[in-house]
């Protein structure tokens, strides 16, 4: 059986900075591109980072390039997001997923791309 959990989340104020990380088990981890994704009350889930299996290859969304880092460690099965700046607007849900598929090119922002999934862990950044 194939869990994924996220941890991490708290309460930050504005312009500090928050690691999440997210273990998975029951799968062989470094097979799986690996995806970081948000949802605030209201809006529809966000894709903002995806990593190839190796590591080597990162993706962002515009509206955290440069303030969040997506990294992995395939020896612990764990996938890190290292968030810096954090602005009020980066308020939300914080899912990781694998990806269904063997690179994160192409629509790695799209949640349907993705196969397992975390409960989330929440973000939230006071003004």
């Amino acid at each position: 059986q194939v869990q994924v959990v996220e941890s991490g989340g708290g309460l930050v104020k504005s312009g500090g900075s928050l690691r999440l990380s997210c273990t998975a088990s029951g799968l062989t981890f470094d097979d799986y591109p690996m995806g970081w994704f948000r949802q605030a009350p209201g809006k529809e889930r966000e894709g903002i980072s995806c990593v190839s299996w190796s590591g080597y290859t990162t993706y962002y969304a515009d509206s955290v390039k440069g303030r969040f880092t997506i990294s992995r460690d395939n020896a612990k099965n764990t996938l890190y997001l290292q968030m810096n700046y954090l602005k009020p607007e980066d308020t939300a849900m914080y899912y990781c997923a694998a990806r269904a598929y063997a690179s994160c090119s192409g629509s790695w922002s799209q949640e349907y791309d993705y196969k397992y999934w975390g409960q989330g862990t929440q973000v939230t950044v006071s003004s």
